[in-house]
């Protein structure tokens, strides 16, 4: 897993910044794997704890695996006060779970960075007989005129931007060949997000290829995020359009 590097001194902004998974999909992943209280979640990649804490607010024991020390410090400090969460400095690959022993493992925002086989070795050594994985992204909807002039400000100024994928451009074989038989459940949310001028620079800052403040073009950057907000925001407030995108099924 290669992300250990990637968001180090951005834990702060990622977790301020970066939007919550939509009520629905929290239902459906319940209800689906039939999770009641006290079931055992293993959330892989747990970053700064943004969809652990939509998993412990509906009462359910959460693991977060995370090998970033400032995202992992992070989630540790805003999850605190729930007794059912566990911090764990792992990688996806080697997470030190006990066998057989969690009821669904989720991946919000991370799979992507993972060594895909190892990862689904893992995955069976870990998870109950017949427990889930579940892949989540959020992502931006590209077909956004704001959405689109925003990747042109990150394709100028971003030296390792390669898109709005959010790992969303792994190809459909990649999802055959994770999930047991190629069998896999796939369901799509849209949502609109709106954010005042803060948190539309933060939601940009908090990516891994955006320039750090001592970067060159960090500036650039932001003067560019500057403008667009003006030009697309209302009462203060710009309108992101996005699009929550799931992968749920055996391994």
């Amino acid at each position: 897993m290669e992300t250990s590097g990637n968001f180090s001194g951005k834990a702060d902004v990622y977790a301020k910044y970066r939007p919550s998974y939509p009520k629905e999909y929290i239902d459906y992943l319940l209800s689906t794997n039939q999770l009641k209280e006290d079931r055992i979640v293993a959330d892989i990649g747990s970053g700064t704890g943004i969809f652990s804490r939509q998993l412990l607010e509906r009462g359910l024991n959460v693991i977060g695996v995370e090998p970033n020390d400032d995202m992992r410090t992070m989630a540790e400090q805003s999850l605190n006060q729930y007794s059912r969460f566990t911090s764990v400095k792992a990688t996806a690959e080697n997470t030190t779970l006990k066998g057989n022993s969690i009821d669904l493992i989720t991946v919000a925002q991370a799979f992507h960075w993972f060594d895909k086989k190892a990862f689904k070795i893992e995955c069976q050594r870990i998870l109950k007989q017949k427990g889930n994985v579940a892949l989540v992204w959020n992502s931006r909807d590209l077909t956004s005129p704001v959405i689109k002039e925003n990747e042109e400000i990150c394709q100028k100024t971003c030296s390792n931007f390669k898109g709005f994928s959010g790992g969303i451009e792994e190809t459909p074989e990649v999802f055959s060949d994770f999930f047991k038989e190629g069998k896999y459940e796939f369901k799509k949310y849209s949502s609109e997000m709106l954010f005042d001028y803060e948190g539309f620079l933060g939601r940009n800052l908090s990516a891994s290829y955006a320039p750090r403040k001592n970067d060159e073009e960090y500036e650039r950057f932001v003067f560019l995020l500057s403008e667009l907000f003006g030009k697309y925001s209302k009462n203060g407030k710009i309108a992101l359009q996005n699009i929550t995108r799931s992968y749920l099924g055996n391994v």
